[in-house]
């Protein structure tokens, strides 16, 4: 099973959600040879719960994940936390939606959570817990309490800072993290726009159908993770037609409008 462990749905926080644009997300994953992707919307993007709303109206939702579009789409969430940095978090659907619910006091910038609070509240809930782009400048997650990083089950080589780092550069300081943690290395592309898949791939041994199956598998080792040789043109030309959607879109500080289907301008 290849798997993204990192994406996102919706082209911004401040667009509705699509669900043109996301039967072309979809496809476009398949196309890149990916048979699932774990569904991590950033946790205050608008109308977060519209997702599944929309979802559950189109697809069936089978053991841990949606059957969308021939992808398996495994429900998720990044949550930014007080001390700087983003958590993933994947798991079951009624989980998900029961975290982002107990977050809603805590979605904007000088409230978030805090990291050992939002571990408490997820402990033993089966999810799969990732510390997301722990070397990203703006939001880096290195500096934090090694007892409470160690509490995660993995970390994230993502797409766009490798693509801004270099790949090189960024694998070894995010290997040599990992590895004092005593925690495994996962991909993610980190992408809004369907340019991006395929840029970083999980390639499982065996199929997995909850969250808890793939911490399992991660905690065995039984993956590998690879990089595209077009990492490069594949998140700059996705960055490039993100800003340019997000231009036609005309989104405003207030909340934003689709204009259009996303799909087509897509």
């Amino acid at each position: 099973m290849r798997i993204d462990l990192h994406t996102h749905v919706k082209l911004a926080k401040k667009t509705v959600f699509s669900h043109a644009y996301f039967k072309e997300m979809m496809a476009e994953a398949g196309k890149s040879g990916l048979d699932a992707v774990a569904m991590t919307e950033h946790f205050n993007t608008l109308r977060y719960e519209d997702i599944y709303q929309v979802l559950d109206r189109h697809y069936p939702y089978e053991q841990g994940y949606y059957l969308a579009e021939g992808m398996k789409v495994f429900p998720g969430i990044e949550v930014d936390i007080q001390e700087t940095g983003h958590i993933l978090l994947i798991g079951d659907r009624e989980r998900v939606l029961e975290l982002r619910k107990r977050l809603e006091p805590y979605t904007e910038k000088g409230r978030f959570i805090e990291f050992q609070t939002l571990l408490d509240w997820s402990e033993g809930q089966g999810f799969l817990r990732i510390g997301a782009h722990p070397f990203r400048i703006g939001t880096p997650l290195h500096h934090l309490p090694e007892e409470l990083l160690g509490r995660l089950d993995a970390f994230d080589l993502n797409g766009k800072d490798i693509y801004s780092q270099g790949l090189e550069t960024y694998r070894s300081r995010i290997d040599a993290f990992a590895l004092g943690l005593g925690r495994p290395v996962v991909g993610g592309s980190d992408t809004h726009q369907f340019m991006q898949y395929g840029s970083v791939v999980n390639e499982f041994a065996q199929e997995a159908g909850t969250a808890e199956e793939l911490r399992e598998l991660i905690r065995r080792g039984a993956y590998k993770v690879e990089v595209s040789p077009c990492l490069d043109v594949k998140v700059k030309s996705a960055n490039l037609i993100k800003s340019l959607l997000k231009k036609e879109l005309a989104i405003s500080g207030e909340g934003g409008e689709d204009l259009r289907e996303l799909g087509e301008m897509a």
